[in-house]
This record gives structure tokens, C-alpha cells and sequence, in this order.
């Protein structure tokens, strides 16, 4: 298995950034296990440094009767792993520094079904017809590995006792001398019914080629949306509001205030 760890390219537009919204806690270091430009641009924006960690390790396939929901944290999980195994076999990591791992899965269902990225034109426009004119669920998970001796949960254990820990739900184990911490968030997405020129149209962009479900809401796909009940960058792929909502109360970021 091959593995890149790399400094994440700066946005093009470095002079117009704003002031950064958080930072990470001393003593960590943040890996992003991810190729996505959406998922780096979210970071970007909050302006958290970090690096890619990224491995060709094959995608785990949905199994037998599994959720949609549990597939995409399986997923993800499976992202993470996979980055932190190869950091700590090639030695890569910042030693000054303690990784904390990203991972994210994103998946499009309909009718309890899976719709991943199309075999080809002719299987895209099927997607896309399946979901024209009805509402789908789009579920992204999120995984953070991070060494099992890690100090963090002050800050989350502050938050509890004041009663104003009101994140997601977050599933925690420790697994491979990690500690992992995973949960995942859905959105209803509904399109809205379009006549067969529209869809043939959006297919002959090539946008919904390499996409999950045939399309991307924040593209040339945005346009077959008519509305988004829960989270946009869950659509997107990074339920940021739950992500900085777990790395704060955990103690793994802070507000740059």
C-alpha cells in the first residue's frame, strides 16, 4: 500500500483570507485522510493547518443487508485506519507532535439503497431519473483517530457538566492503540422534477461521472435541487457544524479568540 504525507497547497487566493476561526490544541498535528477538494477546502476556510495522509487502500464494500448509515462510518473508519497504520509504520509523523487523523465517507440512498459513483453515462442517467422529483438521503461520517494516550476530554467533560455539550452522537472505542471517535449525520436532499431534457443536459456536462449518486449540489448539480433539509456540507461531504462541535468539546481544537 502506498502513502503520501504532505503539506496541504495553500488557496489560491492567500491574500484575500480572512483571519483564521480555529486552531488545533497544543501538541497535536492535523492529518486529513482525504483527496477531496471540498473536505481541505472546509479546513481551509477554518484556517486549522494540517497535512494529507493518503494511501490508495481499496474502499470497503457495503455488505449484505448493511445501512447505508453503518456502511459510510465502516467506511470511514476503515479511511482512517488504513492512513494511521501507514504513518506509523513509515515513521512519517511529526514526532514533536501528536496526529489526529480525519476520515470522511459520504453516500447517497434512496429507498434504502446504495447509489455510488456511475458505470457510465447510461447508468448515471438511471440515478439521476430515480431520483428526479423525489427526496433522498445523503449521509456523511466522520472518523478521528488519535493515539489511545492522547490528553484530550477536558474540555468535553467541562462542557457535560455545564450542560452545554450538545454535539452529535459519538460513538468511541479504542482499537490498534488508537482511540477512535466516529458519528455521521444525514440530510434529506429533494430534487425537483425536471423534464428529460434537463437530466440529459446535466449528464452531458460529465460532471456526474465520478460523483456518488450522479450529481454534486456544489456544482452544475446544484440546479437540480429544491431543497435541503438538515446540513449543506453534509451534502457536501463534511458535516463541519458536528466536526468542529466534537473537536471542541473533546479539546482537540480551539477558537482562535
Amino acid at each position: 500500500m502506498s502513502y503520501n504525507l504532505a503539506p496541504c497547497p495553500a488557496p489560491a487566493d492567500t491574500s484575500a483570507q480572512l483571519r483564521p476561526l480555529f486552531r488545533m490544541a497544543s501538541g497535536l498535528e492535523l492529518l486529513l485522510a482525504s483527496a477531496s477538494p471540498r473536505r481541505r477546502q472546509f479546513l481551509n476556510e477554518w484556517g486549522v493547518p494540517f497535512r494529507l495522509a493518503l494511501t490508495n487502500a481499496d474502499e470497503p464494500r457495503p455488505e449484505q443487508g448493511e445501512s447505508p448509515e453503518a456502511y459510510t462510518r465502516r467506511a470511514a473508519a476503515a479511511k482512517a485506519l488504513a492512513s494511521g497504520h501507514a504513518v506509523r509504520q513509515q515513521g512519517a509523523a511529526n514526532h514533536e507532535l501528536q496526529p489526529v487523523i480525519l476520515a470522511a465517507d459520504t453516500v447517497v440512498a434512496v429507498d434504502g439503497d446504495i447509489l455510488g459513483k456511475p458505470e457510465n453515462p447510461a447508468h448515471a442517467l438511471r440515478m439521476l431519473e430515480r431520483l428526479n422529483g423525489r427526496g433522498h438521503e445523503v449521509i456523511s461520517a466522520v472518523c478521528l483517530l488519535l493515539p489511545a494516550d492522547a490528553a484530550i476530554g477536558s474540555v468535553q467533560a467541562a462542557a457535560a457538566s455545564a450542560g452545554t455539550n450538545t454535539g452529535p452522537n459519538v460513538d468511541e472505542c479504542c482499537i490498534d492503540s488508537y482511540r477512535m471517535l466516529s458519528f455521521s449525520d444525514t440530510s434529506r436532499v429533494i430534487f425537483h422534477h425536471w423534464p428529460q431534457p434537463v437530466l440529459q443536459a446535466y449528464l452531458d456536462t460529465g460532471e456526474p461521472h465520478d460523483k456518488a449518486g450522479a450529481y454534486a449540489i456544489q456544482g452544475q448539480g446544484a440546479v437540480l435541487v429544491e431543497r435541503v433539509d438538515g446540513s449543506w456540507s453534509t451534502v457536501v461531504g463534511l458535516p463541519v457544524t458536528q466536526l468542529a462541535q466534537v473537536m471542541l468539546d473533546r479539546g482537540l481544537m480551539l477558537p482562535c479568540a
